[in-house]
């Protein structure tokens, strides 16, 4: 089906080209509006477009793709960050756990010990006090097994800490 054209189409789209619809217009030109189907639609259609150019003009402007470089960058930056530093903790919270493992350990075994560390202290004669010597005794009198135990308790933190850190690694 095919529109009838109107002779007062041309009018009635100025009219609201300018603005001026419908209160800036005769009232002559107002009923026929109401009258005419092809008035009336085109008015409607003219009106939609008036309105929708109005939103996206107010809308926010678009953001220069200088300030979009720099934000996608800024993301994968943030991103390998959080990759390179989730494993770097998981290997710190191990070697802390194993450490104080160790440290227990070493402390449960050599608690027998601990009065003869601080004998020196009570001893008659001598008087009180901080003496390299004494302690350099007593930590030879100590058994060699502490020693051995304590290395290697660390080697195995090292080891350990080391392998964490090439198994969560990302392949490339």
């Amino acid at each position: 089906m095919i529109p009838k054209s109107c002779p007062r189409q041309s009018e009635v789209a100025a009219q609201v080209l300018r603005g001026q619809w419908p209160a800036g217009c005769v009232e002559d030109l107002r009923q026929h509006v109401n009258g005419c189907r092809a008035c009336g639609e085109l008015v409607l259609v003219m009106l939609a477009f008036q309105s929708a150019r109005a939103q996206a003009v107010s809308g926010p402007a678009p953001v220069s793709a200088g300030v979009l470089w720099w934000r996608a960058q800024l993301r994968r930056r943030n991103a390998a960050v959080e990759r390179i530093a989730r494993p770097i903790l998981g290997a710190q919270i191990f070697a802390l756990v194993v450490t104080i493992a160790i440290a227990a350990i070493l402390l449960v075994a050599q608690a027998r010990n601990v009065p003869r560390w601080f004998s020196w202290l009570t001893q008659p004669g001598q008087s009180p006090g901080l003496h390299f010597e004494d302690l350099w005794s007593s930590a030879l009198a100590m058994p060699v097994w502490g020693l051995m135990l304590l290395v290697f308790g660390l080697a195995a933190v090292a080891v350990l800490g080391g392998f964490v850190l090439f198994s969560d690694r990302p392949r490339q």
